[in-house]
């Protein structure tokens, strides 16, 4: 470490999931920043259903605990120490933290594509630690700046409004853009208020749930629509481009059926590992259907929407927990509940 402001500790407060459903606070030493790393004192940090998922399952997929681990991937904070590369001047200044450092070797990272890049170190997927701790470390470049007027929560949720950005961009969404968005969510609202940004003329969000469907007329949707009332299409709907945050099938169905010949189809929700397509729809109509994993240099737009107020993430946030009740914002129940629920180290 070769700078540091104050008296760092030796020992730091960390929430640890030990196993599915049990959650721990424990002490741990604080890390040093390696060259080129910063220490960064933790202000927030969002919880993420995947976080849900990990403390209620143990596992998302392939990535399965098999290890005591920190869970949370949305940190802000400030930096209070740098590794040895790293400019000084950098102490005492807030960031948001990009969780994800790449190789920065493979194939992928050289051509631009460090989300996909298979040897990423990601914050709270195992064997990775994450971020509902007192300290956390992250080279220097993916600590990004941020201005006093975002707050720390507003910080930390630059990394969800990252997935938001980053599926528009797959998605083609431009000026005059009609879009369908299923899952009023975190993301689903955050998709639909960068869409408004970016141009779109008509935003429709699904959702089950008559408060979101609410919410999301607050948060950039020009029309909600409740799927059990009929599908998009039977309704009228034709959009250029259907942004999936529900994880659903049928909302995965029912939001191709509305979308253009020749437009785009946006998987961003996690649901069943394997779902039935409208194959011969999708081809004779030509519809473009991709994914998206995380994201790549999508924090300088993120800051710029957040600090202009053209994106607002404090009023996502229904919640604040502090180390001790983690496992409160994380129960799928009173999860459900909220829109957005923020630890506070």
């Amino acid at each position: 470490m070769s700078a540091a402001v104050g008296e760092i500790p030796e020992s730091m407060r960390c929430s640890v999931l030990r196993a599915a459903g049990e959650l721990e606070v424990q002490q741990r030493a604080v890390p040093r920043p390696a060259p080129r790393e910063v220490l960064v004192r933790v202000g927030a940090v969002g919880t993420c259903g995947s976080d849900v998922h990990y403390f209620t399952h143990g596992r998302i997929g392939r990535f399965v605990v098999r290890e005591p681990l920190v869970l949370g991937h949305e940190p802000s904070g400030r930096i209070v120490a740098v590794g040895t590369g790293v400019d000084a001047s950098r102490i005492g200044q807030r960031v948001s933290i990009e969780p994800g450092v790449p190789c920065r070797r493979c194939r992928y990272c050289h051509r631009g594509e460090y989300n996909l890049c298979p040897d990423i170190a990601f914050f709270a997927t195992p064997p990775f630690d994450g971020a509902f701790s007192e300290y956390v470390t992250i080279a220097d470049d993916f600590a990004h700046p941020v201005p006093d007027s975002v707050s720390d929560d507003a910080a930390a949720l630059l990394e969800p409004l990252s997935v938001a950005i980053w599926a528009n961009r797959k998605a083609g969404t431009g000026l005059g853009s009609r879009v369908l968005v299923a899952g009023a969510g975190p993301i689903g609202l955050l998709v639909a208020q960068v869409a408004r940004v970016q141009g779109a003329a008509q935003v429709v969000v699904t959702d089950l749930d008559a408060g979101r469907r609410a919410t999301a007329l607050d948060n950039g949707a020009t029309d909600v629509l409740d799927p059990r009332d009929g599908d998009p299409a039977a309704r009228g709907v034709d959009v250029d481009v259907f942004v999936d945050c529900s994880g659903a099938p049928p909302a995965v169905t029912a939001g191709i059926g509305a979308v253009r010949a020749g437009g785009t189809v946006v998987l961003v929700g996690m649901g069943a590992d394997e779902m039935t397509l409208p194959v011969s729809s999708l081809q004779s109509r030509e519809i473009t259907l991709t994914g998206t994993f995380r994201y790549a240099e999508t924090w300088p737009t993120a800051v710029q929407l957040a600090a202009s107020g053209a994106v607002d993430l404090d009023r996502l946030v229904t919640a604040h927990v502090d180390l001790d009740h983690v496992a409160d914002a994380l129960s799928p129940d009173p999860a459900a509940a909220h829109v957005k629920i923020v630890v506070r180290p």
